[in-house]
Protein backbone atom coordinates (compact mmCIF):
# COMPACT_ATOMS: atom_id res chain seq x y z
CA UNK A 1 0.00 0.00 0.00
CA UNK A 2 1.11 3.55 -0.64
CA UNK A 3 2.12 5.74 2.28
CA UNK A 4 0.91 9.31 2.61
CA UNK A 5 3.88 11.67 2.23
CA UNK A 6 2.36 14.38 4.38
CA UNK A 7 -0.62 14.35 6.70
CA UNK A 8 -3.39 16.92 6.23
CA UNK A 9 -2.94 17.98 9.85
CA UNK A 10 0.63 19.13 9.19
CA UNK A 11 -0.76 22.16 7.39
CA UNK A 12 -2.02 23.26 10.82
CA UNK A 13 0.43 21.88 13.36
CA UNK A 14 3.84 21.68 11.65
CA UNK A 15 4.26 25.38 10.97
CA UNK A 16 6.50 27.39 13.32
CA UNK A 17 4.93 30.81 12.87
CA UNK A 18 2.05 32.86 14.19
CA UNK A 19 -0.53 30.50 12.71
CA UNK A 20 1.13 27.39 14.13
CA UNK A 21 1.32 29.07 17.54
CA UNK A 22 -2.39 29.83 17.30
CA UNK A 23 -3.46 26.29 16.31
CA UNK A 24 -1.31 24.48 18.88
CA UNK A 25 -1.79 26.88 21.75
CA UNK A 26 -5.57 26.71 21.81
CA UNK A 27 -5.50 22.90 21.96
CA UNK A 28 -2.96 23.01 24.78
CA UNK A 29 -5.66 24.53 27.00
CA UNK A 30 -7.04 20.97 27.21
CA UNK A 31 -3.75 19.58 28.47
CA UNK A 32 -2.46 18.43 25.08
CA UNK A 33 1.34 18.03 25.33
CA UNK A 34 3.72 19.28 22.64
CA UNK A 35 4.61 15.78 21.44
CA UNK A 36 1.05 15.24 20.22
CA UNK A 37 1.90 17.68 17.43
CA UNK A 38 4.99 15.77 16.33
CA UNK A 39 3.47 14.23 13.21
CA UNK A 40 1.06 11.72 14.67
CA UNK A 41 -2.09 11.09 12.63
CA UNK A 42 -4.90 13.28 13.90
CA UNK A 43 -8.08 11.20 14.05
CA UNK A 44 -11.52 12.73 14.31
CA UNK A 45 -14.15 10.88 16.31
CA UNK A 46 -17.35 11.96 14.60
CA UNK A 47 -20.02 11.59 17.27
CA UNK A 48 -23.81 11.68 16.79
CA UNK A 49 -24.58 11.34 20.51
CA UNK A 50 -27.72 13.15 21.60
CA UNK A 51 -30.34 12.70 24.28
CA UNK A 52 -32.83 13.39 21.50
CA UNK A 53 -31.56 10.32 19.65
CA UNK A 54 -32.31 7.34 21.93
CA UNK A 55 -30.50 4.88 19.63
CA UNK A 56 -27.21 6.74 20.18
CA UNK A 57 -27.29 7.55 23.89
CA UNK A 58 -24.35 5.24 24.69
CA UNK A 59 -22.01 6.96 22.22
CA UNK A 60 -20.08 8.84 24.91
CA UNK A 61 -18.86 5.49 26.22
CA UNK A 62 -18.28 4.15 22.71
CA UNK A 63 -16.26 7.27 21.81
CA UNK A 64 -14.04 6.74 24.87
CA UNK A 65 -13.17 3.24 23.69
CA UNK A 66 -12.35 4.61 20.24
CA UNK A 67 -10.14 7.26 21.85
CA UNK A 68 -8.17 4.66 23.83
CA UNK A 69 -7.62 2.63 20.67
CA UNK A 70 -6.34 5.67 18.79
CA UNK A 71 -3.94 6.57 21.59
CA UNK A 72 -2.69 2.99 21.83
CA UNK A 73 -1.85 3.04 18.11
CA UNK A 74 0.01 6.35 18.34
CA UNK A 75 -2.70 8.62 17.00
CA UNK A 76 -3.99 11.96 18.26
CA UNK A 77 -7.80 11.73 18.85
CA UNK A 78 -10.09 14.73 18.64
CA UNK A 79 -13.82 14.17 19.10
CA UNK A 80 -16.34 16.43 17.39
CA UNK A 81 -20.15 16.53 17.24
CA UNK A 82 -22.33 16.63 14.16
CA UNK A 83 -26.07 16.82 13.62
CA UNK A 84 -27.78 13.82 15.23
CA UNK A 85 -30.79 12.39 13.44
CA UNK A 86 -33.18 10.50 15.68
CA UNK A 87 -35.87 8.75 13.70
CA UNK A 88 -37.95 8.33 16.84
CA UNK A 89 -38.30 12.01 17.79
CA UNK A 90 -37.49 14.22 14.83
CA UNK A 91 -40.37 15.82 12.92
CA UNK A 92 -41.47 15.78 10.19
CA UNK A 93 -38.94 13.04 9.37
CA UNK A 94 -35.23 12.46 9.91
CA UNK A 95 -34.86 11.94 6.17
CA UNK A 96 -35.49 15.66 5.61
CA UNK A 97 -32.22 16.32 7.45
CA UNK A 98 -30.04 13.48 6.15
CA UNK A 99 -28.46 15.73 3.53
CA UNK A 100 -27.99 18.55 6.04
CA UNK A 101 -26.18 16.19 8.43
CA UNK A 102 -24.01 14.95 5.56
CA UNK A 103 -23.01 18.55 4.84
CA UNK A 104 -22.15 19.01 8.52
CA UNK A 105 -19.92 15.92 8.41
CA UNK A 106 -18.25 16.89 5.14
CA UNK A 107 -17.47 20.44 6.16
CA UNK A 108 -16.36 19.47 9.68
CA UNK A 109 -13.83 17.03 8.27
CA UNK A 110 -12.57 19.29 5.51
CA UNK A 111 -12.27 22.45 7.62
CA UNK A 112 -10.38 20.83 10.49
CA UNK A 113 -6.89 19.27 10.87
CA UNK A 114 -8.10 15.68 10.49
CA UNK A 115 -6.19 12.91 8.74
CA UNK A 116 -8.80 10.22 9.24
CA UNK A 117 -12.17 9.79 10.91
CA UNK A 118 -14.11 7.23 12.95
CA UNK A 119 -17.83 7.55 12.29
CA UNK A 120 -20.17 6.77 15.20
CA UNK A 121 -23.56 6.14 13.65
CA UNK A 122 -26.73 4.45 14.76
CA UNK A 123 -30.25 5.72 14.26
CA UNK A 124 -31.42 5.27 10.69
CA UNK A 125 -30.31 8.42 8.89
CA UNK A 126 -27.07 9.06 10.79
CA UNK A 127 -25.49 6.10 9.00
CA UNK A 128 -26.02 7.27 5.41
CA UNK A 129 -25.43 10.89 6.42
CA UNK A 130 -22.02 10.13 7.92
CA UNK A 131 -21.03 7.85 5.05
CA UNK A 132 -22.08 10.43 2.46
CA UNK A 133 -20.29 13.28 4.22
CA UNK A 134 -17.06 11.33 4.69
CA UNK A 135 -17.21 10.03 1.12
CA UNK A 136 -17.36 13.58 -0.21
CA UNK A 137 -14.03 14.35 1.48
CA UNK A 138 -12.52 10.89 0.85
CA UNK A 139 -10.28 10.58 3.87
CA UNK A 140 -9.50 7.25 5.60
CA UNK A 141 -12.65 6.29 7.50
CA UNK A 142 -14.07 3.53 9.68
CA UNK A 143 -17.71 3.16 10.65
CA UNK A 144 -18.96 1.90 14.01
CA UNK A 145 -22.68 1.26 14.35
CA UNK A 146 -24.60 1.68 17.58
CA UNK A 147 -25.62 -1.96 17.72
CA UNK A 148 -29.15 -3.22 18.30
CA UNK A 149 -30.86 -3.03 21.67
CA UNK A 150 -31.87 -6.15 23.58
CA UNK A 151 -34.99 -8.10 22.66
CA UNK A 152 -38.29 -6.50 23.55
CA UNK A 153 -40.39 -8.50 26.00
CA UNK A 154 -44.14 -8.34 26.59
CA UNK A 155 -46.18 -10.85 28.60
CA UNK A 156 -43.39 -13.41 28.36
CA UNK A 157 -43.00 -13.12 24.60
CA UNK A 158 -40.40 -11.35 22.48
CA UNK A 159 -41.55 -8.27 20.57
CA UNK A 160 -39.69 -6.16 18.05
CA UNK A 161 -39.39 -2.41 17.66
CA UNK A 162 -41.40 -0.99 14.80
CA UNK A 163 -42.82 -4.30 13.65
CA UNK A 164 -44.86 -4.96 16.78
CA UNK A 165 -45.45 -1.25 17.22
CA UNK A 166 -47.34 -1.37 13.93
CA UNK A 167 -49.17 -4.64 14.62
CA UNK A 168 -50.16 -3.66 18.16
CA UNK A 169 -51.33 -0.24 16.99
CA UNK A 170 -53.63 -2.03 14.54
CA UNK A 171 -54.81 -4.30 17.38
CA UNK A 172 -55.61 -1.23 19.48
CA UNK A 173 -57.55 0.34 16.60
CA UNK A 174 -59.55 -2.85 16.08
CA UNK A 175 -60.26 -3.29 19.80
CA UNK A 176 -58.19 -6.49 20.25
CA UNK A 177 -56.08 -5.01 23.06
CA UNK A 178 -56.68 -2.32 25.65
CA UNK A 179 -54.85 0.96 26.09
CA UNK A 180 -53.36 -0.40 29.34
CA UNK A 181 -51.90 -3.39 27.49
CA UNK A 182 -50.59 -1.04 24.82
CA UNK A 183 -48.72 1.00 27.45
CA UNK A 184 -47.39 -2.19 29.05
CA UNK A 185 -45.86 -3.18 25.70
CA UNK A 186 -44.29 0.28 25.34
CA UNK A 187 -42.42 -0.21 28.61
CA UNK A 188 -41.03 -3.60 27.62
CA UNK A 189 -40.16 -3.02 23.99
CA UNK A 190 -37.18 -0.67 24.23
CA UNK A 191 -35.23 -1.70 27.34
CA UNK A 192 -31.59 -0.92 26.60
CA UNK A 193 -29.34 1.40 24.63
CA UNK A 194 -29.16 0.73 20.92
CA UNK A 195 -31.08 0.79 17.68
CA UNK A 196 -34.26 -1.10 16.90
CA UNK A 197 -33.75 -4.86 17.19
CA UNK A 198 -35.67 -5.85 14.07
CA UNK A 199 -34.23 -5.73 10.54
CA UNK A 200 -35.33 -2.13 10.17
CA UNK A 201 -33.32 0.54 8.42
CA UNK A 202 -30.84 1.02 11.29
CA UNK A 203 -30.00 -2.70 11.43
CA UNK A 204 -30.00 -2.93 7.63
CA UNK A 205 -27.56 -0.05 7.29
CA UNK A 206 -25.33 -1.51 10.02
CA UNK A 207 -25.22 -4.73 8.00
CA UNK A 208 -24.42 -2.84 4.82
CA UNK A 209 -21.63 -0.89 6.53
CA UNK A 210 -20.05 -4.26 7.28
CA UNK A 211 -20.82 -5.66 3.81
CA UNK A 212 -19.26 -2.59 2.19
CA UNK A 213 -16.10 -3.26 4.16
CA UNK A 214 -16.08 0.15 5.82
CA UNK A 215 -16.32 -1.38 9.32
CA UNK A 216 -14.45 -4.14 11.07
CA UNK A 217 -16.04 -7.61 10.87
CA UNK A 218 -18.85 -8.19 13.35
CA UNK A 219 -20.08 -4.60 13.36
CA UNK A 220 -23.62 -5.35 12.22
CA UNK A 221 -25.17 -7.38 15.01
CA UNK A 222 -23.24 -7.09 18.31
CA UNK A 223 -25.83 -5.73 20.77
CA UNK A 224 -25.24 -2.17 21.89
CA UNK A 225 -24.80 -3.16 25.53
CA UNK A 226 -22.57 -6.18 24.86
CA UNK A 227 -18.94 -5.60 25.93
CA UNK A 228 -17.84 -6.81 22.51
CA UNK A 229 -19.31 -3.62 20.99
CA UNK A 230 -16.83 -1.63 23.11
CA UNK A 231 -14.01 -3.94 22.02
CA UNK A 232 -14.94 -3.34 18.38
CA UNK A 233 -14.77 0.40 19.03
CA UNK A 234 -11.33 0.13 20.59
CA UNK A 235 -10.00 -2.02 17.73
CA UNK A 236 -11.48 0.46 15.25
CA UNK A 237 -9.59 3.27 16.97
CA UNK A 238 -6.37 1.34 16.57
CA UNK A 239 -7.05 0.42 12.96
CA UNK A 240 -7.88 3.92 11.71
CA UNK A 241 -4.34 5.03 12.59
CA UNK A 242 -2.93 2.32 10.31
CA UNK A 243 -5.33 3.29 7.52
CA UNK A 244 -4.05 6.85 7.64
CA UNK A 245 -0.43 5.73 7.60
CA UNK A 246 -1.16 3.44 4.64
CA UNK A 247 -3.26 6.08 2.84
CA UNK A 248 -6.30 3.79 2.51
CA UNK A 249 -8.89 6.42 1.71
CA UNK A 250 -12.61 5.71 1.61
CA UNK A 251 -12.73 5.33 -2.16
CA UNK A 252 -10.33 2.39 -1.86
CA UNK A 253 -12.98 0.55 0.15
CA UNK A 254 -16.32 1.67 -1.26
CA UNK A 255 -16.03 0.64 -4.87
CA UNK A 256 -18.50 -0.58 -7.44
CA UNK A 257 -17.74 -4.14 -6.29
CA UNK A 258 -18.46 -3.22 -2.68
CA UNK A 259 -21.81 -1.70 -3.67
CA UNK A 260 -22.76 -4.84 -5.57
CA UNK A 261 -21.88 -6.90 -2.50
CA UNK A 262 -24.11 -4.67 -0.37
CA UNK A 263 -27.11 -5.16 -2.68
CA UNK A 264 -26.84 -8.92 -2.47
CA UNK A 265 -26.29 -8.90 1.27
CA UNK A 266 -29.38 -6.72 1.59
CA UNK A 267 -31.32 -9.42 -0.24
CA UNK A 268 -29.82 -12.12 1.94
CA UNK A 269 -30.96 -10.41 5.14
CA UNK A 270 -34.33 -9.21 3.81
CA UNK A 271 -33.16 -5.64 4.37
CA UNK A 272 -35.01 -2.34 4.31
CA UNK A 273 -36.18 -0.59 1.14
CA UNK A 274 -34.56 2.54 2.54
CA UNK A 275 -31.18 1.02 1.77
CA UNK A 276 -31.86 1.61 -1.92
CA UNK A 277 -32.15 5.37 -1.64
CA UNK A 278 -29.15 5.64 0.70
CA UNK A 279 -26.73 3.53 -1.34
CA UNK A 280 -27.64 5.34 -4.54
CA UNK A 281 -26.94 8.67 -2.83
CA UNK A 282 -23.62 7.35 -1.46
CA UNK A 283 -22.55 6.03 -4.86
CA UNK A 284 -23.33 9.34 -6.53
CA UNK A 285 -21.25 11.19 -3.92
CA UNK A 286 -18.34 8.97 -4.93
CA UNK A 287 -18.92 9.27 -8.67
CA UNK A 288 -19.76 5.59 -9.05
CA UNK A 289 -22.35 4.44 -11.60
CA UNK A 290 -25.16 2.83 -9.62
CA UNK A 291 -28.89 2.91 -10.35
CA UNK A 292 -32.24 1.31 -9.58
CA UNK A 293 -31.63 -1.08 -12.44
CA UNK A 294 -28.54 -2.35 -10.61
CA UNK A 295 -30.66 -3.07 -7.55
CA UNK A 296 -33.15 -4.94 -9.72
CA UNK A 297 -30.55 -6.99 -11.58
CA UNK A 298 -28.20 -7.76 -8.69
CA UNK A 299 -30.90 -8.65 -6.20
CA UNK A 300 -32.90 -10.85 -8.55
CA UNK A 301 -33.15 -14.47 -7.39
CA UNK A 302 -31.01 -13.89 -4.29
CA UNK A 303 -32.74 -15.78 -1.46
CA UNK A 304 -33.53 -14.34 1.94
CA UNK A 305 -31.58 -16.45 4.45
CA UNK A 306 -32.47 -14.62 7.65
CA UNK A 307 -35.59 -15.37 9.68
CA UNK A 308 -36.01 -12.01 11.39
CA UNK A 309 -38.75 -9.43 11.86
CA UNK A 310 -40.42 -7.92 9.90
CA UNK A 311 -40.13 -10.78 7.39
CA UNK A 312 -39.75 -13.50 10.05
CA UNK A 313 -39.94 -14.02 13.81
CA UNK A 314 -36.48 -13.58 15.37
CA UNK A 315 -34.64 -10.42 16.46
CA UNK A 316 -31.14 -8.96 16.08
CA UNK A 317 -29.90 -10.47 19.33
CA UNK A 318 -30.84 -13.89 17.95
CA UNK A 319 -29.06 -13.03 14.70
CA UNK A 320 -25.89 -12.16 16.61
CA UNK A 321 -26.00 -15.33 18.68
CA UNK A 322 -26.55 -17.41 15.51
CA UNK A 323 -23.39 -16.07 13.86
CA UNK A 324 -24.31 -12.60 12.67
CA UNK A 325 -23.58 -11.13 9.25
CA UNK A 326 -20.38 -13.16 8.71
CA UNK A 327 -22.53 -16.30 8.43
CA UNK A 328 -24.71 -14.64 5.77
CA UNK A 329 -21.66 -13.43 3.84
CA UNK A 330 -20.19 -16.94 3.91
CA UNK A 331 -23.40 -18.46 2.51
CA UNK A 332 -23.59 -15.92 -0.32
CA UNK A 333 -19.87 -16.07 -1.04
CA UNK A 334 -19.85 -19.85 -1.29
CA UNK A 335 -22.42 -19.54 -4.09
CA UNK A 336 -20.45 -16.92 -6.05
CA UNK A 337 -22.83 -14.06 -5.30
CA UNK A 338 -20.18 -11.76 -3.86
CA UNK A 339 -16.96 -10.15 -5.02
CA UNK A 340 -14.78 -12.03 -2.57
CA UNK A 341 -11.68 -9.96 -3.24
CA UNK A 342 -13.28 -6.66 -2.18
CA UNK A 343 -10.98 -4.82 0.25
CA UNK A 344 -12.14 -4.05 3.79
CA UNK A 345 -10.80 -1.64 6.39
CA UNK A 346 -8.91 -4.32 8.33
CA UNK A 347 -6.68 -4.79 5.26
CA UNK A 348 -8.08 -8.19 4.36
CA UNK A 349 -10.57 -9.14 1.67
CA UNK A 350 -14.24 -9.64 2.43
CA UNK A 351 -13.81 -13.36 1.84
CA UNK A 352 -10.72 -13.69 4.02
CA UNK A 353 -12.74 -12.16 6.85
CA UNK A 354 -15.73 -14.45 6.45
CA UNK A 355 -14.80 -17.68 4.67
CA UNK A 356 -14.76 -19.71 7.91
CA UNK A 357 -17.64 -17.95 9.66
CA UNK A 358 -19.74 -20.40 11.72
CA UNK A 359 -23.51 -20.58 11.99
CA UNK A 360 -24.88 -21.69 15.35
CA UNK A 361 -28.62 -21.70 14.64
CA UNK A 362 -30.09 -22.73 11.30
CA UNK A 363 -33.57 -21.72 12.37
CA UNK A 364 -32.36 -18.12 12.42
CA UNK A 365 -29.82 -18.18 9.55
CA UNK A 366 -30.91 -20.63 6.89
CA UNK A 367 -28.51 -22.35 4.49
CA UNK A 368 -28.49 -21.20 0.88
CA UNK A 369 -30.01 -24.49 -0.28
CA UNK A 370 -32.98 -24.18 2.08
CA UNK A 371 -33.59 -20.42 2.34
CA UNK A 372 -36.05 -18.73 4.64
CA UNK A 373 -37.70 -17.16 1.58
CA UNK A 374 -36.89 -17.77 -2.06
CA UNK A 375 -36.60 -14.12 -3.07
CA UNK A 376 -35.09 -11.59 -0.71
CA UNK A 377 -34.19 -8.96 -3.26
CA UNK A 378 -35.97 -5.64 -3.47
CA UNK A 379 -38.03 -5.50 -6.66
CA UNK A 380 -37.92 -2.42 -8.89
CA UNK A 381 -41.25 -1.91 -10.65
CA UNK A 382 -41.72 0.21 -13.74
CA UNK A 383 -44.66 1.11 -15.92
CA UNK A 384 -46.83 4.09 -16.75
CA UNK A 385 -47.50 4.67 -13.04
CA UNK A 386 -43.80 4.81 -12.14
CA UNK A 387 -41.71 5.37 -15.28
CA UNK A 388 -38.59 6.08 -13.20
CA UNK A 389 -39.23 3.21 -10.85
CA UNK A 390 -40.93 2.14 -7.64
CA UNK A 391 -39.94 -0.42 -5.01
CA UNK A 392 -41.51 -3.44 -3.34
CA UNK A 393 -40.03 -5.83 -0.77
CA UNK A 394 -41.29 -9.35 -1.62
CA UNK A 395 -40.06 -10.93 1.60
CA UNK A 396 -42.43 -8.70 3.60
CA UNK A 397 -45.38 -8.98 1.20
CA UNK A 398 -48.34 -11.35 0.90
CA UNK A 399 -47.60 -13.78 -1.95
CA UNK A 400 -51.20 -13.82 -3.17
CA UNK A 401 -51.10 -10.05 -3.73
CA UNK A 402 -47.91 -9.97 -5.81
CA UNK A 403 -50.06 -10.19 -8.95
CA UNK A 404 -53.17 -8.11 -8.39
CA UNK A 405 -55.51 -5.73 -10.18
CA UNK A 406 -57.76 -3.54 -8.08
CA UNK A 407 -59.80 -0.39 -7.84
CA UNK A 408 -57.91 2.65 -6.59
CA UNK A 409 -58.93 4.36 -3.37
CA UNK A 410 -57.02 7.63 -3.48
CA UNK A 411 -55.81 9.87 -0.66
CA UNK A 412 -54.44 13.18 -1.94
CA UNK A 413 -52.18 13.80 1.07
CA UNK A 414 -51.26 12.41 4.47
CA UNK A 415 -53.81 14.76 6.02
CA UNK A 416 -56.50 13.41 3.70
CA UNK A 417 -55.56 9.88 4.73
CA UNK A 418 -55.75 10.66 8.44
CA UNK A 419 -59.10 12.39 8.03
CA UNK A 420 -60.81 9.59 6.10
CA UNK A 421 -59.12 6.27 6.95
CA UNK A 422 -61.29 5.59 10.04
CA UNK A 423 -64.54 6.60 8.35
CA UNK A 424 -66.88 3.60 8.37
CA UNK A 425 -68.43 4.97 5.17
CA UNK A 426 -65.14 4.78 3.24
CA UNK A 427 -65.81 2.89 0.01
CA UNK A 428 -63.08 0.27 0.26
CA UNK A 429 -62.70 -3.49 0.44
CA UNK A 430 -59.74 -5.86 0.53
CA UNK A 431 -59.53 -6.05 -3.28
CA UNK A 432 -58.89 -2.32 -3.60
CA UNK A 433 -55.53 -0.62 -4.07
CA UNK A 434 -54.92 2.19 -1.60
CA UNK A 435 -53.03 5.13 -3.14
CA UNK A 436 -51.33 7.93 -1.22
CA UNK A 437 -50.05 11.00 -3.08
CA UNK A 438 -47.81 13.96 -2.34
CA UNK A 439 -45.52 12.25 0.16
CA UNK A 440 -42.32 12.16 -1.90
CA UNK A 441 -39.12 14.19 -1.46
CA UNK A 442 -40.77 17.52 -2.37
CA UNK A 443 -44.43 16.81 -1.68
CA UNK A 444 -43.89 15.90 1.98
CA UNK A 445 -40.50 17.54 2.35
CA UNK A 446 -38.22 14.74 3.46
CA UNK A 447 -40.26 11.82 2.06
CA UNK A 448 -41.64 10.52 5.34
CA UNK A 449 -42.15 6.88 6.28
CA UNK A 450 -45.91 6.88 5.71
CA UNK A 451 -46.07 4.50 2.75
CA UNK A 452 -47.40 1.54 4.74
CA UNK A 453 -50.89 3.01 4.96
CA UNK A 454 -52.96 1.75 7.91
CA UNK A 455 -55.83 -0.47 6.90
CA UNK A 456 -59.41 0.75 7.44
CA UNK A 457 -60.81 -0.45 10.80
CA UNK A 458 -63.81 -2.14 9.19
CA UNK A 459 -61.42 -4.41 7.28
CA UNK A 460 -59.22 -5.04 10.33
CA UNK A 461 -62.28 -6.18 12.25
CA UNK A 462 -62.95 -8.73 9.50
CA UNK A 463 -59.42 -10.13 9.87
CA UNK A 464 -57.92 -8.46 6.78
CA UNK A 465 -54.21 -7.89 7.46
CA UNK A 466 -52.83 -6.77 4.10
CA UNK A 467 -53.80 -4.88 0.95
CA UNK A 468 -51.86 -3.47 -1.97
CA UNK A 469 -50.77 0.05 -1.09
CA UNK A 470 -48.96 2.48 -3.41
CA UNK A 471 -47.31 5.82 -2.72
CA UNK A 472 -44.35 8.08 -3.47
CA UNK A 473 -43.41 7.87 0.23
CA UNK A 474 -40.98 5.62 2.07
CA UNK A 475 -41.81 3.17 4.84
CA UNK A 476 -39.95 2.10 7.93
CA UNK A 477 -37.69 -0.87 7.44
CA UNK A 478 -39.58 -2.46 10.32
CA UNK A 479 -42.86 -2.34 8.37
CA UNK A 480 -44.40 -5.12 6.33
CA UNK A 481 -47.10 -5.75 3.76
CA UNK A 482 -47.62 -5.56 0.01
CA UNK A 483 -46.50 -1.97 -0.20
CA UNK A 484 -45.24 -0.18 -3.32
CA UNK A 485 -42.97 2.74 -2.43
CA UNK A 486 -40.81 5.54 -3.87
CA UNK A 487 -42.93 6.00 -7.02
CA UNK A 488 -40.89 8.26 -9.28
CA UNK A 489 -41.41 10.90 -10.41
CA UNK A 490 -43.43 11.83 -7.34
CA UNK A 491 -46.93 13.28 -7.50
CA UNK A 492 -45.90 16.76 -6.35
CA UNK A 493 -43.81 17.34 -9.48
CA UNK A 494 -46.42 15.95 -11.84
CA UNK A 495 -45.49 12.28 -11.86
CA UNK A 496 -48.19 9.89 -13.07
CA UNK A 497 -49.19 9.14 -9.48
CA UNK A 498 -50.67 12.65 -9.39
CA UNK A 499 -53.15 11.66 -12.12
CA UNK A 500 -54.69 8.65 -10.36
CA UNK A 501 -58.34 9.02 -9.37
CA UNK A 502 -60.48 6.84 -7.13
CA UNK A 503 -62.10 4.14 -9.22
CA UNK A 504 -59.19 3.74 -11.65
CA UNK A 505 -57.86 0.23 -12.08
CA UNK A 506 -54.23 -0.42 -11.14
CA UNK A 507 -52.35 -3.59 -12.07
CA UNK A 508 -49.38 -4.87 -10.04
CA UNK A 509 -47.32 -7.75 -11.40
CA UNK A 510 -44.17 -8.35 -9.39
CA UNK A 511 -43.02 -11.25 -11.53
CA UNK A 512 -43.11 -8.98 -14.60
CA UNK A 513 -41.70 -6.04 -12.57
CA UNK A 514 -44.61 -3.88 -13.72
CA UNK A 515 -46.93 -1.29 -12.20
CA UNK A 516 -49.62 0.03 -14.51
CA UNK A 517 -52.47 2.51 -14.36
CA UNK A 518 -55.18 1.07 -16.61
CA UNK A 519 -56.41 4.38 -17.96
CA UNK A 520 -56.24 5.50 -21.60
CA UNK A 521 -53.48 7.83 -22.67
CA UNK A 522 -56.04 10.36 -23.92
CA UNK A 523 -57.64 10.51 -20.49
CA UNK A 524 -54.25 10.84 -18.81
CA UNK A 525 -53.38 13.71 -21.13
CA UNK A 526 -56.62 15.46 -20.16
CA UNK A 527 -55.79 15.04 -16.47
CA UNK A 528 -52.21 16.14 -17.01
CA UNK A 529 -53.36 19.38 -18.59
CA UNK A 530 -55.44 20.15 -15.51
CA UNK A 531 -52.71 19.24 -13.01
CA UNK A 532 -51.79 21.84 -10.38
CA UNK A 533 -48.52 21.18 -8.48
CA UNK A 534 -48.87 20.60 -4.75
CA UNK A 535 -45.31 21.33 -3.66
CA UNK A 536 -45.48 22.99 -0.23
CA UNK A 537 -44.35 26.59 -0.07
CA UNK A 538 -40.99 26.63 1.73
CA UNK A 539 -40.02 30.22 2.41
CA UNK A 540 -36.81 30.09 4.40
CA UNK A 541 -33.93 28.14 5.86
CA UNK A 542 -32.87 24.60 5.17
CA UNK A 543 -36.34 23.40 4.16
CA UNK A 544 -36.39 25.89 1.30
CA UNK A 545 -32.89 24.82 0.26
CA UNK A 546 -34.06 21.20 0.37
CA UNK A 547 -37.25 21.69 -1.63
CA UNK A 548 -35.45 23.78 -4.24
CA UNK A 549 -32.63 21.28 -4.77
CA UNK A 550 -33.68 17.77 -3.75
CA UNK A 551 -33.49 15.06 -6.40
CA UNK A 552 -36.05 12.33 -6.93
CA UNK A 553 -36.02 9.03 -5.05
CA UNK A 554 -34.48 7.06 -7.91
CA UNK A 555 -31.51 9.47 -7.78
CA UNK A 556 -31.01 9.05 -4.04
CA UNK A 557 -32.96 12.14 -2.88
CA UNK A 558 -29.67 13.99 -2.40
CA UNK A 559 -29.34 17.71 -3.05
CA UNK A 560 -28.33 18.31 -6.65
CA UNK A 561 -25.27 20.38 -5.72
CA UNK A 562 -23.91 17.66 -3.42
CA UNK A 563 -23.57 14.98 -6.08
CA UNK A 564 -19.87 14.19 -6.49
CA UNK A 565 -17.15 14.88 -3.93
CA UNK A 566 -14.82 17.77 -3.30
CA UNK A 567 -11.79 15.84 -2.06
CA UNK A 568 -9.61 16.26 1.01
CA UNK A 569 -7.68 19.33 -0.01
CA UNK A 570 -6.72 21.69 2.80
CA UNK A 571 -8.80 24.92 2.92
CA UNK A 572 -7.17 28.34 2.70
CA UNK A 573 -5.48 29.58 5.86
CA UNK A 574 -7.38 32.01 8.08
CA UNK A 575 -4.45 34.42 8.49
Amino acid sequence: MSVRKELRSRAWFARQDQNGFYYRSWLKNSGIPQDQFDGRPVIGICNTWSELTPCNTHFKTLADHVRWGILEAGGFPLEFPVTSLGETMLRPTAMLYRNLASMDVEESIRANPLDGVVLLMGCDKTTPALLMGAASVDVPSIGISAGPMLRGVYQGKYIGSGTNTISMSEQLRSGEITLSQYHEAEAGMHRSHGTGMTMGTASTMACLVEALGISLPGNAAIPAVDARRNLLARESGRRIVDLVKQDVVMSRIITRQALENAVRVNAGIGGSTNAVIHLIALARRMGLPFTLDDWNDLGRNVPCLLNIMPSGKFLMEDFFEAGGLPAIIRELGEHDLLHREALTVNGRSLWDNNRDAPCWNREVIHPFGAPFKADGGIVVLKGNLAPDGALLKPSAATPALLQHTGRAVVFESIEDLRTRINDEALDVDETCVMVLKNCGPKGYPGMAEVGNLPLPPNLLKRGITDMVRISDARMSGTAYGTVVLHCAPEAAVGGPLALVQSGDLIALDVRQRSLSLLVSEDELERRRAAFIPAVPAATRGYVKLYVDHVLQANEGADLDFLVGGSGSGVPRDNF
